[in-house]
C-alpha cells in the first residue's frame, strides 16, 4: 500500500463517481465532484458513471472529464463487474464512489473484485446496509435507544386501513428506496401507495408523522466506531418532494452526539446522512438513514470538513484524523441552470456508451 501511495503523490488521481442526475431530486454526484475538485485542486481526473443519457452532470465538461454508461442495478453484479472491468482497462481508476442507495448492494458485492482491478472503495457492509433500511429502522432504533417514529411495513394496499388506524393522520408514506408523501386521508394514502409501488416496488413504509424542524446531518465514519466528520444542516427551503433547496450549517452538540452514537452503534464504514426531525421539546427523531453522501455534501467542504476528499483518503489507506470544528452559518442555495450541449454528444453516449 505504501508504494501505491508514494506513486500517487507524483501523478493525478482518477476517481469514478455515480449519481450524476441533477433534477428536483438531485443525486449527490455533482456535489461530490465539486468537493473533490476543491480538495485536490487540479490533480484529479473525474470519470462519470451514468445510467441514463440525460443525467445533466454528464455534459458539464469542466466537472466530468469522461463518462461511461453502466448497467442498471437490476442487471446484476456480473453485468456491472464486466462493464467496470472494461472501463478500468482504459481509465485506470483509483477510487470509485457510488452515490445511489439502489446501486450500493451490487457495488458492495463486487468490492473485492474492484480491489483486484486496482479500484479502491470505502463502503458499508451488507449488514450495515440492512440495519438502516427503512423497513428495519424502527427495530434498529429500539435496539440502540434512538428515537424513531412508529411505522408499519406493508406489502399490499389492503393493509393501508389498519396502518392508518394505528398511526393516525397526517401519515407519511415512503418508498422502498426514495420518495415520500405526507397524506391527510385514506384516499391520498392509497394514491401514494400505488405511485411508490409502481416506481420502487414493495414493501411500502407507513410512518407516523412527526411535527418539528427538519435537519439533516452529513457524516463520515471509519468503520471502527468513530465518526470522523459530522456536519448538521437545517433546511431553509424545501421542495414539494421534501428535498432541501437551501440550508444552513448549525451548532448543536446533541445532533453531533447523535451522529457519533450512530457511527458507534453500527460501526459504520463510509459516508452517511441522518434525516432528523427536531420537536419543539428538543427530542430528535431519526426519520431516515441514507447510506451515502447527501446531495448537499459540497456544503461540508465549504464549512471546513471536506467529506468526499476524506473518503478518498480513507479508501487509499491514508490517515484521516477526526475533524475539529466547522463554520456555523454557512449556507447553500441550490439553483437551476440551462446547460447547452450538442445533440452529437447525446448520440455518442446513447450509441457507444461513452462520452
Amino acid at each position: 500500500m505504501s508504494a501505491f501511495l508514494n506513486q500517487k503523490q507524483t501523478q493525478a488521481l482518477t476517481i469514478a463517481v455515480t449519481g450524476l442526475n441533477a433534477n428536483d431530486n438531485p443525486g449527490p454526484g455533482l456535489a461530490v465532484i465539486r468537493a473533490l475538485r476543491a480538495g485536490f485542486n487540479a490533480d484529479l481526473k473525474i470519470i462519470g458513471l451514468a445510467y441514463e443519457t440525460l443525467e445533466p452532470a454528464v455534459y458539464l465538461r469542466d466537472e466530468v472529464d469522461k463518462t461511461y454508461r453502466i448497467p442498471y442495478p437490476a442487471a446484476g453484479i456480473e453485468a456491472l463487474k464486466t462493464r467496470i472491468k472494461h472501463i478500468q482497462e482504459i481509465e485506470k481508476i483509483d477510487v470509485l464512489i457510488p452515490n445511489f442507495d439502489a446501486e450500493l448492494y451490487n457495488f458492495i458485492k463486487i468490492e473485492k473484485d474492484l480491489l483486484e482491478m486496482g479500484i479502491h472503495t470505502f463502503l458499508p457492509s451488507h449488514k450495515q446496509l440492512i440495519q438502516r433500511d427503512k423497513a428495519n429502522l424502527k427495530a434498529f432504533g429500539d435496539e440502540n435507544n434512538f428515537k424513531v417514529p412508529a411505522d408499519d411495513v406493508i406489502f399490499k394496499a389492503s393493509e393501508i386501513n389498519s396502518s392508518a388506524e394505528k398511526l393516525g393522520f397526517p401519515l407519511v408514506v415512503k418508498g422502498k428506496f426514495y420518495d415520500a408523501y405526507t397524506v391527510q386521508n385514506l384516499s391520498d394514502a392509497y394514491n401514494a401507495f400505488y405511485k411508490l409501488q409502481a416506481k420502487w416496488g414493495l414493501p411500502i413504509i407507513m410512518q407516523k408523522f412527526i411535527k418539528g424542524i427538519e435537519i439533516n446531518i452529513a457524516g463520515l465514519a471509519d468503520g471502527k466506531g468513530n465518526a470522523l466528520s459530522v456536519i448538521p444542516m437545517r433546511k431553509l427551503y424545501i421542495t414539494e418532494k421534501g428535498k432541501a433547496w437551501a440550508g444552513i450549517t448549525i451548532e448543536n452538540e446533541n445532533l453531533i452526539d447523535l451522529a457519533k452514537n450512530f457511527a458507534n452503534a453500527t460501526q459504520w464504514k463510509g459516508s452517511f446522512e441522518l434525516e432528523i426531525m427536531c420537536e419543539d421539546n428538543g427530542d430528535l427523531y431519526i426519520m431516515e438513514v441514507n447510506p451515502r453522501f447527501p446531495a448537499w455534501v459540497y456544503l461540508t467542504a465549504a464549512a471546513g470538513q471536506n467529506q468526499p476528499k476524506a473518503l478518498v483518503d480513507l479508501a487509499l489507506g491514508n490517515p484521516v484524523n477526526e475533524f475539529q470544528g466547522y463554520k456555523v452559518g454557512k449556507m447553500f442555495i441550490r439553483y437551476a441552470s440551462d446547460n447547452i450541449v450538442d445533440v452529437e454528444d447525446f448520440q455518442k453516449l446513447s450509441v457507444f456508451g461513452e462520452l
